[in-house]
């Protein structure tokens, strides 16, 4: 059976996709700070508790995941703050750099060989951000364009093997992603995704002929909306 790993499996997009590649026939290992069996429970899953914000931590996974047979590796999780700049603190600064981009990198060089060897996939989840510049989003908009980018690169430096890698670029998609921020998603359905529409293009990259590759997989909502929180 053919094993996946996941990060940010306890919730939203990861979650989604965790359990479409449990309905695939994959084992797969979910990875987040909270993780457990009960998530899932299903005989194919395992849970790692890991916070990949966390340098010592995350070193600690790679070096666990080296001695795995691994054919995918779906970089998902990840966290945004909005703020002006300056406003935000050093400590958000690093955890978000760390979280959103070196340890996908870390985990990538962990798992790169396997996924050659596999003839594997890796699909980074990134965000529509990663290709456009907005405002009260320098930091995050970094984030996942570097996440981007090293996709890019990483699929052209190994275009000689049959490992296939995929950024996806999400719109504003319904998920727990939000639930620290002053805004949410829109509360009508033609205005937000869902985390089963990035599960369904998961499958779509797992399902298609092994010698074409989307490289960019953009999904955006239909119509734009989005929701303010009321102050607290």
């Amino acid at each position: 059976m053919r094993k996946a790993v996941v990060t940010g499996a306890s919730s939203g997009i990861g979650k989604a996709i965790t359990q479409r590649l449990l309905t695939l026939g994959y084992a797969v290992t979910g990875i987040s700070r909270t993780i457990s069996y009960e998530d899932f429970m299903h005989a194919d899953f395992q849970a790692v508790q890991a916070d990949l914000c966390d340098a010592h931590a995350t070193k600690k996974l790679c070096e666990a995941l080296k001695k795995e047979d691994i054919s995918i590796l779906v970089n998902a999780a990840g966290f945004g703050r909005f703020e002006l700049h300056e406003e935000l603190s050093p400590e958000i600064i690093e955890k978000m750099t760390h979280l959103n981009l070196t340890a996908p990198m870390l985990l990538t060089h962990a798992t790169l060989r396997s996924l050659k060897h596999n003839s594997g996939y890796l699909i980074n989840i990134n965000s529509i951000e990663a290709l456009r510049a907005s405002k009260f989003a320098a930091l995050y908009s970094a984030t996942k364009a570097g996440l981007k980018a090293f996709g890019d690169a990483l699929f052209e430096e190994t275009r000689k093997t049959n490992l296939s890698i995929t950024n996806i670029n999400p719109d504003m998609t319904e998920s727990t992603f939000y639930d620290e921020l002053r805004f949410d998603v829109s509360e009508n359905e033609n205005e937000k995704l869902l985390a089963g529409d990035i599960a369904d293009a998961v499958e779509h990259i797992l399902t298609m002929r092994k010698g074409a590759v989307v490289s960019d997989y953009t999904i955006r909502s239909l119509n734009f909306g989005i929701r303010k929180k009321s102050k607290k």
